[in-house]
Protein backbone atom coordinates (compact mmCIF):
# COMPACT_ATOMS: atom_id res chain seq x y z
CA UNK A 1 0.00 0.00 0.00
CA UNK A 2 1.50 3.34 -0.96
CA UNK A 3 1.16 6.63 0.88
CA UNK A 4 -0.77 9.49 -0.66
CA UNK A 5 1.53 12.41 -1.52
CA UNK A 6 1.07 15.47 0.69
CA UNK A 7 0.45 17.64 -2.34
CA UNK A 8 -2.82 15.84 -3.06
CA UNK A 9 -5.74 18.23 -2.76
CA UNK A 10 -8.61 17.14 -0.55
CA UNK A 11 -12.00 16.95 -2.15
CA UNK A 12 -15.20 17.63 -0.17
CA UNK A 13 -15.76 13.88 0.19
CA UNK A 14 -12.32 13.54 1.82
CA UNK A 15 -13.14 15.93 4.64
CA UNK A 16 -15.18 15.34 7.74
CA UNK A 17 -18.17 17.42 8.64
CA UNK A 18 -17.53 20.62 10.54
CA UNK A 19 -19.70 20.58 13.67
CA UNK A 20 -20.21 23.60 15.91
CA UNK A 21 -17.96 23.70 18.96
CA UNK A 22 -20.90 24.60 21.21
CA UNK A 23 -23.11 21.65 20.19
CA UNK A 24 -25.47 20.60 23.01
CA UNK A 25 -26.47 16.93 22.61
CA UNK A 26 -28.53 17.01 25.83
CA UNK A 27 -31.14 19.63 25.05
CA UNK A 28 -34.94 20.02 25.32
CA UNK A 29 -35.51 18.67 21.78
CA UNK A 30 -33.56 15.48 22.63
CA UNK A 31 -35.42 15.05 25.93
CA UNK A 32 -38.74 15.58 24.12
CA UNK A 33 -37.74 12.99 21.50
CA UNK A 34 -36.93 10.40 24.18
CA UNK A 35 -40.21 11.03 26.02
CA UNK A 36 -42.38 11.17 22.87
CA UNK A 37 -40.82 7.96 21.49
CA UNK A 38 -42.18 6.06 24.51
CA UNK A 39 -45.84 6.66 23.61
CA UNK A 40 -47.82 3.83 22.03
CA UNK A 41 -47.56 3.78 18.25
CA UNK A 42 -45.17 6.75 17.96
CA UNK A 43 -42.18 4.59 17.09
CA UNK A 44 -44.15 2.50 14.60
CA UNK A 45 -45.68 5.54 12.90
CA UNK A 46 -42.37 7.42 12.70
CA UNK A 47 -40.58 4.39 11.28
CA UNK A 48 -43.38 3.83 8.75
CA UNK A 49 -42.97 7.44 7.64
CA UNK A 50 -39.19 7.02 7.52
CA UNK A 51 -39.64 4.06 5.16
CA UNK A 52 -41.48 6.47 2.86
CA UNK A 53 -38.63 8.98 2.84
CA UNK A 54 -39.59 11.13 5.82
CA UNK A 55 -37.00 12.33 8.33
CA UNK A 56 -37.82 11.46 11.92
CA UNK A 57 -35.69 14.41 13.04
CA UNK A 58 -37.84 16.77 10.98
CA UNK A 59 -41.01 15.21 12.43
CA UNK A 60 -39.72 15.52 15.98
CA UNK A 61 -38.62 19.12 15.39
CA UNK A 62 -42.01 19.98 13.90
CA UNK A 63 -43.87 18.39 16.81
CA UNK A 64 -41.67 19.99 19.46
CA UNK A 65 -42.12 23.42 17.90
CA UNK A 66 -45.91 22.96 17.74
CA UNK A 67 -46.02 22.12 21.43
CA UNK A 68 -44.38 25.47 22.05
CA UNK A 69 -46.71 27.44 19.79
CA UNK A 70 -44.12 27.83 17.04
CA UNK A 71 -44.44 27.13 13.35
CA UNK A 72 -42.11 24.75 11.51
CA UNK A 73 -41.11 26.09 8.11
CA UNK A 74 -39.81 22.78 6.78
CA UNK A 75 -36.44 24.39 6.09
CA UNK A 76 -33.37 23.14 7.89
CA UNK A 77 -29.73 24.03 8.06
CA UNK A 78 -27.53 22.31 5.48
CA UNK A 79 -25.39 20.85 8.28
CA UNK A 80 -28.40 18.93 9.63
CA UNK A 81 -29.23 17.54 6.19
CA UNK A 82 -25.61 16.67 5.45
CA UNK A 83 -25.19 14.91 8.82
CA UNK A 84 -28.39 12.92 8.21
CA UNK A 85 -27.28 11.86 4.74
CA UNK A 86 -23.60 11.18 5.40
CA UNK A 87 -23.64 9.82 8.95
CA UNK A 88 -27.05 8.83 10.32
CA UNK A 89 -28.26 7.44 6.98
CA UNK A 90 -25.01 5.56 6.36
CA UNK A 91 -25.17 3.90 9.78
CA UNK A 92 -28.85 3.03 9.24
CA UNK A 93 -28.03 1.43 5.87
CA UNK A 94 -25.25 -0.63 7.45
CA UNK A 95 -27.52 -1.78 10.31
CA UNK A 96 -30.31 -2.73 7.91
CA UNK A 97 -27.89 -4.72 5.74
CA UNK A 98 -26.77 -6.90 8.66
CA UNK A 99 -28.58 -10.15 9.51
CA UNK A 100 -30.76 -10.03 12.61
CA UNK A 101 -30.73 -13.67 13.71
CA UNK A 102 -27.05 -14.67 13.72
CA UNK A 103 -25.28 -14.29 17.09
CA UNK A 104 -22.00 -12.67 15.99
CA UNK A 105 -23.45 -10.36 13.32
CA UNK A 106 -26.27 -9.67 15.79
CA UNK A 107 -23.77 -8.25 18.28
CA UNK A 108 -22.22 -6.15 15.54
CA UNK A 109 -25.70 -5.03 14.44
CA UNK A 110 -26.50 -3.94 18.00
CA UNK A 111 -23.27 -1.94 18.10
CA UNK A 112 -24.12 -0.22 14.83
CA UNK A 113 -27.63 0.48 16.15
CA UNK A 114 -26.08 2.16 19.19
CA UNK A 115 -23.89 4.29 16.92
CA UNK A 116 -26.96 5.16 14.85
CA UNK A 117 -28.73 6.39 17.99
CA UNK A 118 -25.66 8.51 18.86
CA UNK A 119 -25.74 9.95 15.33
CA UNK A 120 -29.45 10.75 15.70
CA UNK A 121 -28.70 12.53 18.98
CA UNK A 122 -26.11 14.70 17.22
CA UNK A 123 -28.55 15.29 14.36
CA UNK A 124 -31.17 16.49 16.86
CA UNK A 125 -28.54 18.67 18.57
CA UNK A 126 -27.79 20.29 15.22
CA UNK A 127 -31.52 20.77 14.62
CA UNK A 128 -31.94 22.18 18.15
CA UNK A 129 -29.18 24.69 17.54
CA UNK A 130 -30.84 25.83 14.32
CA UNK A 131 -34.31 25.99 15.85
CA UNK A 132 -33.14 28.13 18.74
CA UNK A 133 -30.92 30.35 16.58
CA UNK A 134 -33.31 30.94 13.70
CA UNK A 135 -36.36 31.89 15.74
CA UNK A 136 -39.26 30.30 13.82
CA UNK A 137 -42.48 32.20 13.43
CA UNK A 138 -44.58 32.06 16.57
CA UNK A 139 -48.13 30.87 16.12
CA UNK A 140 -51.07 31.94 18.21
CA UNK A 141 -52.33 28.38 18.64
CA UNK A 142 -50.13 27.00 21.46
CA UNK A 143 -50.11 23.24 20.91
CA UNK A 144 -53.34 23.32 18.97
CA UNK A 145 -54.25 20.52 16.63
CA UNK A 146 -54.14 22.91 13.66
CA UNK A 147 -50.58 24.01 14.41
CA UNK A 148 -49.49 20.44 15.10
CA UNK A 149 -50.97 19.26 11.83
CA UNK A 150 -49.48 22.15 9.84
CA UNK A 151 -46.04 21.51 11.32
CA UNK A 152 -46.15 17.78 10.59
CA UNK A 153 -47.19 18.47 7.00
CA UNK A 154 -44.31 20.97 6.69
CA UNK A 155 -41.94 18.13 7.65
CA UNK A 156 -42.97 16.13 4.56
CA UNK A 157 -40.12 15.22 2.21
CA UNK A 158 -42.06 16.31 -0.88
CA UNK A 159 -45.25 18.09 -1.78
CA UNK A 160 -48.14 15.65 -1.58
CA UNK A 161 -46.29 13.16 0.63
CA UNK A 162 -48.50 14.06 3.59
CA UNK A 163 -51.64 13.16 1.63
CA UNK A 164 -50.41 9.57 1.27
CA UNK A 165 -49.53 9.18 4.94
CA UNK A 166 -52.67 10.48 6.67
CA UNK A 167 -53.12 7.61 9.17
CA UNK A 168 -49.55 7.94 10.46
CA UNK A 169 -49.77 11.73 10.68
CA UNK A 170 -53.14 11.54 12.43
CA UNK A 171 -51.71 9.19 15.07
CA UNK A 172 -48.70 11.44 15.67
CA UNK A 173 -50.86 14.57 15.76
CA UNK A 174 -53.22 13.00 18.30
CA UNK A 175 -50.35 11.93 20.51
CA UNK A 176 -48.75 15.37 20.29
CA UNK A 177 -52.04 17.06 21.16
CA UNK A 178 -52.23 14.96 24.32
CA UNK A 179 -48.54 15.33 25.17
CA UNK A 180 -47.67 17.23 28.32
CA UNK A 181 -44.74 19.60 27.81
CA UNK A 182 -43.56 19.44 31.41
CA UNK A 183 -39.98 20.66 31.58
CA UNK A 184 -39.35 20.34 27.85
CA UNK A 185 -39.45 24.10 27.29
CA UNK A 186 -37.41 25.82 24.56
Amino acid sequence: MSAVPESTTKTPTDTGLALPANLQPDNPLWRFALAFWQFDNVQAQCLALQQQGWSVTRLLSAGWLALHGRRYSGLEDATVTEWRERVTGALRAIRQALPKADAEPGKFRAGVASLELDAERIELALAWQTLTTNDPETGDMQGSRELIRANLVAAAPTAGAADRMQPQLNTLAGTLAAFSKGDLQP
